[in-house]
């Protein structure tokens, strides 16, 4: 499990270091892909492995299956994290979630979060505000 908020910076040829309570789950290797919001997902290889199990399970037939997994899969890269806990994040992934230097990267349960640093504020701020406001439970039965 994933949790906790950091806040490292790319260098100049994309790397970013992962943080250190992240790595020893993320050391045997990682996919870096396409998240909601504009972020990027991480996730552990083998909990990749099961999410191409469960995707694969979709109907061919299901249009909204073909079409997540084609984004899904098509802007995945693996990566295992250097000696020092580095992972490349690719051009394409950099600019689809608008990163340049400032990011925060976010425990979110099976998988880690990349995102820049102003959307993350900005995300964070309006998700507050909306949770803050809701007069029922968020998970009935869970909170």
């Amino acid at each position: 499990m994933f949790l906790g908020t950091y806040s490292p910076r790319l260098d100049d040829k994309g790397r970013l270091f992962l943080p250190a309570k992240f790595r020893d789950e993320l050391a045997a290797g990682l996919v870096i892909t396409k998240g909601q919001e504009r972020c990027l997902y991480v996730f552990a290889a083998e909990e990749f492995a099961g999410i191409t199990t469960r995707l694969r399970e979709a109907p061919l037939t299901a249009r909204v299956a073909r079409d997540y997994s084609r984004v899904f899969f098509a802007s995945a890269h693996d990566e295992v994290p250097d000696k020092q806990g580095r992972i490349t994040v690719p051009p394409p992934l950099r600019d689809y979630a608008g990163l340049d230097r400032e990011c925060v990267v976010i425990g979110a349960n099976t998988r880690v979060e990349i995102w820049d640093s102003a959307a993350w504020t900005d995300y964070l701020s309006a998700s507050e505000e909306h949770f803050s406001s809701m007069s029922e439970e968020v998970l009935p039965g869970i909170f």
